[in-house]
């Protein structure tokens, strides 16, 4: 009985009796509940009436019956597509091809789909307006629709005008949605009003901070953030105006304010790299000490790595020189320099050289423009056998002092020795001198490889 039922469905739907086919199709299913083909052949006449819900439960059961059988998805992304459910539907034919990838209707089933998701996207007017989490802060803010996102199934309608906007035809039945859409679309055009008077507040400022009009410049991006608080430009540029006045806390707090929101609002990476690079200029001009400038560096580092910037990355190498710089001329101290050759010394007449050369070396940071500290030392590397290391120090002492005899001597001193060794013209017993200097102490063989002693 079901079989003759749905040989009559088929010839039925094959002569276009696309009413008659459902009948005889419900016939059949009646008398064979389980049968998934019966399902998918009276969503197709359903369709073909453009009874396209009807459809979709059809199809959704033929699924649910039979969800490895490729053909229910095709069912259910006609569906889907005759319902305007674009979106639903490519996913319902992709499913279909993951079981059957070589499925022609499929395919021109999901072109189709595709097709018809473009279209709604680019020709829906309230494509905008449900985008986003803006639509529930709108819906939130306001007291006449805040009550029903405490209803799941308005949530649940709501989700679905955002995921699709053309399923809210489906909906204008619900005075619910019906005051959402008022509240939603009412703050869409207050909010794209807002930004565009944002921008004229801008442009506004960027004349005035050409002409060097600040404070002006400041009234008018301040302006442009009451009205639009979702372009961090607004923060970067007002923070560029404090920069030029002088007013740099100012600057660091507008710049940290562009980062926070910037990161909330998933803004352009430049953007908040200008910001970062913005606060690291900032905390320079800020700088009296060496450990000032490590906020500044690490400002610079983090905008680096929001955007590779030759400008940032020139600020940054500045701000570490200068760092650098600082730092020797606060370690800079002649007496205590002149303490620490003095102790070299004292080692160095009981022929502890590394003790000696460290002396020297810690001598030399505290005042680098002493050539005794440089000659010392290489006399010491001299006495070490280390004749490169010796000449190094020399060279060193002759940049702070270019005409110094005794540096001078020393680096001729060095030379021969070196060239003596290299012809193989050294004594055994200067040879045997060279390597018990170099084992009398454990710490000597450790000296050429610490970079302390190479400074």
């Amino acid at each position: 009985m079901a079989d003759e039922a749905k040989a009559k469905g088929n010839a039925a739907f094959s002569g276009g009796d696309f009413t008659a086919a459902i009948r005889h199709f419900s016939d059949a299913i009646a008398l064979t509940p389980s049968n998934h083909v019966l399902y998918s052949n009276r969503s197709a006449a359903y369709a073909s009436l453009q009874k396209y819900a009807e459809a979709l439960d059809d199809a959704k059961k033929t699924i649910e019956l039979k969800p490895d059988w490729s053909k229910g998805y095709s069912r259910l992304g006609a569906a889907h597509l005759g319902l305007g459910h674009a979106h639903d539907a490519v996913s319902a034919y992709r499913k279909g091809l993951e079981i059957d990838p070589n499925n022609e209707a499929l395919k021109s089933g999901l072109a189709d789909a595709q097709a018809a998701a473009s279209r709604s996207a680019s020709n829906s007017p309230f494509g905008d307006a449900f985008s986003g989490p803006e639509m529930w802060a709108r819906l939130t803010a306001d007291p006449s629709t805040r009550a029903y996102l405490q209803q799941p199934d308005f949530v649940k309608i709501m989700q679905d005008i955002q995921k699709d906007p053309n399923k809210l035809n489906l909906h204008l039945s619900d005075q619910r949605v019906l005051k959402a859409l008022g509240v939603v679309l009412n703050e869409e055009k207050e909010a794209k009003e807002k930004k565009a008077l944002a921008q004229k507040e801008k442009e506004a400022g960027n004349a005035a901070y050409k002409k060097k009009n600040f404070e002006t410049a400041i009234q008018h991006y301040s302006k442009a953030l009451e009205l639009d608080d979702e372009d961090i430009s607004y923060l970067t540029n007002r923070a560029a105006v404090y920069l030029e006045m002088g007013k740099l806390e100012e600057c660091i707090k507008d710049c940290d304010k562009a980062v926070e929101r910037g990161r909330e609002l998933r803004s352009d990476y430049k953007m908040i790299a200008r910001a970062l690079t913005r606060k690291g200029t900032a905390l320079v001009k800020m700088a009296k000490c060496s450990k000032d400038f490590d906020p500044a560096i690490e400002s610079f580092q983090k905008a680096l790595t929001e955007h590779r910037n030759p400008d940032t990355l020139k600020k940054l190498n500045e701000a570490e020189r200068a760092k650098k710089e600082l730092e020797q001329q606060e370690y800079f101290d002649p007496k205590l320099a002149d303490e620490e050759r003095e102790k070299g010394n004292e080692f160095f007449k009981q022929q502890k050289y590394p003790e000696a050369v460290r002396h020297y070396t810690e001598a030399i940071k505290r005042n680098p423009k002493d050539h005794k500290a440089y000659s010392n030392r290489a006399a010491c590397y001299t006495k070490l056998g280390a004749m490169p290391e010796a000449l190094e120090t020399y060279k060193e002492g002759l940049k702070h002092d270019p005409n110094n005899q005794e540096l001078l001597d020393g680096i001729k001193r060095c030379v021969e020795q070196i060239n003596k060794a290299s012809r193989g013209d050294l004594s055994p017993e200067e040879l045997k001198e060279r390597q018990a200097k170099a084992m009398q102490d454990p710490e000597i063989q450790n000296i050429l490889q610490d970079p302390v002693m190479r400074q």
